[in-house]
């Protein structure tokens, strides 16, 4: 194609004209936004689209975010040929997905109670029930299916071209046969956070480029996308592996509108196709492809099978349709598909480059999810702010040591075999692990710390004791380290306990405009005197948070953040946004300075035995915060607790937090505490956590945030947030739920009932030792404000796995509700 052809100017190039691509052009379209352009490499669906398996399922899930995309899809692809006039072939034939063993039966139950909150119609049936509307499986065996009647099969190279005529038809331009070089960036004259101009084609074969001037760009590039974006300064780490399946030849009798048939414990998907079977497959252990970079003119490709390493999976997978033993096999394809360390997508703006967007790492579900996740990008780009939880999803979570080739690999191998596994808590990833270990990683291993990768890092989950080795199987249920669990609980509650926390994001603000810059970032007031600490959040224009952190003042010219692990690389972009055009400097302290946490109340004393520091409460009262010597050591030390007792963080170079750690450790009082004791411990005294229990859709009044909120400064979304509260309080709003039966165990997800009828779901729980039940803390929604009386007048029940347990509610933390102990 010649530079003419193309045009010189959109307010939106995307590049990529997959399904996810085609999607995103289509919803900008509808939303008005028609200056768009869809750039493709080849033709339309190259790459991994035009191979996809076509299942629209959106049974699975237990993410909100995930269940809406999936059902919003479904709908779209059965309403779209009429107004395009081109079929997706959508076909509602059903899905049915088996349970072969008792773990995955309670997970599909857990899984079908949530996901009836939100509209989708699902049942469990019995074996002969499956046998009857799938008869060529084996079902004697299985424990029960559920069947979604709703769900079924899309043909991907035809829905893909049904977006594409709707995006064309409202006014998008797509051209095919382009090749992105590169994404244009301008800097401004004093560097800072760059924002995208335009990019950069490949004319024809000569090597003559055109450049294409935009307002924004969207990478919608799918196993591509890692390269383009590293071009840019973006980590978006997905990497593409082989996945299988094959098509038997013609099965006589069988029924092309016969249900999609999931056995993931066999490994295998089975549906009709071309009256033969397709099966297929998710190995436990994949292999990746084109770890050094996709080849060269890598298009509609297929890829040698390896037949030696997948044909015990194969025989699996068949066993369990048996006609597919005897039938010939038409076609065993083997095509490259991209999936993403943790098998979220990559999706949102990239936090160091404005208007530079990214959707792709769809981990085998870009077919199902292709519509949804259109209409939230679309809406994104256009409003500046996405309108569902993407805590989960948003790029900003990717480190750049996973765009290491090896961390891809092995990485790879292991959570491609995730995708049909069981999801019983407590399974871990072992691949591509300690990477990142805290200063006092040595001493976590001594004690029996069972570790778990906490964003990267080791952290603790619990301690067997020194020299024992821990072991832990996952279950639904109860495990015997419940008792180590148990007694580190109560050693914060009654004694004095000693966590590590070095994973903590921490960054250092310095300089002059530090404290005004985060003090309109933050909705508290963080720069008064120094000294001080501040529980925060940073909001955007819409008064919903971005952020849930601490912001400490040393000096004038001295500030610094401590967010989440998971939330480091968002709070890393908002603050160079923020400091952007500033005389401001930002340090990222993560890995230089370790996090001490000494909880509990005999943690005073403890401390005052290392310090020559007045730590009376005169002295240093709650939220103070000084740099004092500790056994020998300098540290910062906030008198703060996330544990809901007298505590202190103590933040110490990492050179030296081993030091400090065993002299803390020293004392016979002081006890080391794992995270499963920080979960409970927080979750009694209803500590949010955020891309947990809080996410970016909430505001701070309704998740019980509002004492945060200091109203006489200028804030960002302020003026939103003061919309909000002249109308508080709401109708849906946070709550802590507590079971009255000591028994049953919450995780998340749990549908949460008032006089019989479903009002919302846990979002997060642990055990509450101390409170003596289960207990979590859910999104609850009412026609009337959600007020303590209208709590009080409910009977209230949670839904675990389809059984029904009394539980009660309350706006207040039911541990210590006026922090007396915190205060102390």
């Amino acid at each position: 194609m010649s530079a003419p052809d193309l045009p010189g100017r959109a307010r939106v190039v995307i590049i990529g004209g997959g399904v996810i691509g085609c999607s995103v052009a289509y919803h900008l379209a509808h939303e008005g936004w028609t200056d768009v352009v869809v750039l493709e490499r080849d033709r339309l669906t190259s790459g991994t689209t035009w191979h996809a398996a076509g299942l629209m399922t959106c049974f699975g899930s237990t993410s909100e975010t995930s269940t809406g995309i999936r059902l919003y899809s479904r709908d779209l692809y059965a309403r779209l040929e009429a107004e395009t006039g081109v079929s997706t072939g959508f076909k509602p034939v059903g899905l049915i997905e088996a349970a072969a063993d008792a773990d995955r039966q309670h997970e599909y139950r857990r899984v079908a109670a949530f996901q009836r909150h939100f509209g989708l119609e699902v049942e469990e049936i019995g074996p002969q029930e499956m046998s009857d509307l799938f008869p060529w499986a084996k079902t004697d065996d299985l424990l029960s299916g559920f069947y979604v009647p709703g769900d079924g099969r899309v043909n991907p190279v035809d829905l893909t071209q049904s977006l594409a005529r709707g995006a064309k038809d409202l006014g998008v331009r797509i051209v095919e046969g382009v090749r992105v070089e590169d994404v244009l960036v301008s800097t401004g004259p004093t560097g800072g956070i760059g924002r995208v101009t335009g990019v950069r084609v490949a004319t024809d074969s000569t090597g003559d480029t055109a450049e294409i001037e935009a307002e924004y760009v969207v990478n919608c590039t799918g196993m591509w996308a890692r390269e383009l974006a590293e071009k840019s300064g973006v980590v978006v780490p997905n990497q593409a592996a082989e996945h299988y399946y094959l098509i038997t030849d013609t099965i006589e009798g069988l029924d092309p509108n016969a249900p999609v048939f999931e056995d993931p414990a066999a490994h295998g998907y089975y549906r009709e196709e071309g009256g033969g079977m397709m099966v297929g497959l998710f190995e436990p252990r994949a292999a990746a492809w084109a770890v050094d970079g996709i080849p060269a003119g890598t298009s509609f490709t297929t890829l040698k099978p390896d037949w030696d390493r997948m044909s015990p999976f194969l025989e699996t997978a068949m066993a369990r349709v048996p006609v597919t033993l005897d039938a010939g096999v038409r076609t065993f394809f083997c095509g490259p598909e991209s999936f993403t360390p943790d098998l979220m997508p990559a999706v949102g703006e990239a936090p160091s480059l404005r208007n530079y967007f990214v959707a792709a790492g769809m981990n085998s579900v870009g077919i199902l999810s292709a519509g949804g996740l259109g209409r939230v990008l679309a809406h994104w780009i256009i409003s500046g702010l996405p309108d569902v939880d993407v805590t989960a999803w948003d790029v900003a979570r990717f480190r750049a040591d996973q765009l290491e080739p090896s961390y891809r690999r092995d990485r790879t191998t292991e959570i491609l075999g995730t995708v049909y596994a069981a999801h019983t808590p407590g399974k871990q990833l072992r691949t591509a692990r300690d990477r990142l270990l805290s200063p006092v990683h040595q001493r976590l291993v001594e004690h029996g710390g069972l570790l778990r990768e906490v964003s990267g890092w080791e952290g603790a989950d619990w301690f067997a004791g020194r020299g024992v080795e821990p072991v832990a199987e996952p279950t639904w249920g109860r495990a015997p380290w419940f008792e180590q669990w148990a007694e580190e609980h109560r050693t914060v509650r009654e004694g004095v306990g000693l966590m590590d926390m070095s994973f903590m994001a921490k960054f250092a603000v310095l300089g002059k405009a530090a404290g005004p810059m985060l003090d309109h970032l933050s909705a508290g007031e963080v720069n008064g005197e120094p000294g001080w600490l501040t529980y925060t959040q940073w909001l955007n224009d819409d008064g919903r948070i971005e952020a849930d952190l601490t912001v400490g003042k040393i000096t004038d010219e001295r500030m610094f953040v401590i967010a989440s692990d998971t939330g480091h690389g968002h709070v890393r972009a908002l603050l160079d946004r923020a400091a952007d055009g500033r005389d401001v400097t930002i340090r990222d302290l993560t890995a230089e300075v370790g996090q001490l946490n000494l909880q509990g109340p005999l943690s005073r004393d403890v401390l005052a035995g290392l310090t020559d520091a007045d730590l009376s409460t005169e002295a240093w009262p709650f939220r103070g915060v000084r740099e004092i010597e500790v056994a020998g050591v300098p540290v910062i030390c906030a008198r703060i607790t996330y544990l809901g007792e007298l505590g202190y963080e103590l933040y110490a170079d990492a050179a030296r937090c081993l030091e400090l750690y065993d002299a803390l450790l020293a004392d016979e009082r002081v006890r080391p505490v794992g995270l499963k004791a920080l979960a409970s411990l927080r979750m009694e005294k209803a500590y949010r956590d955020y891309g947990h229990d809080i996410d970016n859709t909430d505001c701070p009044l309704d998740v019980g945030l509002g004492f945060a909120v200091a109203w006489d400064t200028d804030f960002r979304g302020k003026q939103a947030l003061l919309a909000r509260k002249a109308s508080f309080p709401s109708t849906h709003r946070l709550v802590q739920v507590r079971l009255t039966d000591p028994e049953p165990l919450l995780h998340h997800a749990e549908p949460v009932l008032r006089d019989g009828v479903v009002v919302g779901y846990v979002r997060a729980a642990s055990y509450g030792w101390t409170l003596g039940a289960a207990v979590g803390l859910a999104f609850v929604t009412s026609d009337a404000p959600v007020t303590k009386d209208w709590l009080d007048a409910g009977s209230w029940q949670v839904d675990i796995a389809g059984e029904r347990h009394a539980a009660e509610v309350s706006l207040r933390p039911m541990y210590d509700p006026t922090s007396a102990r915190v205060r102390a």
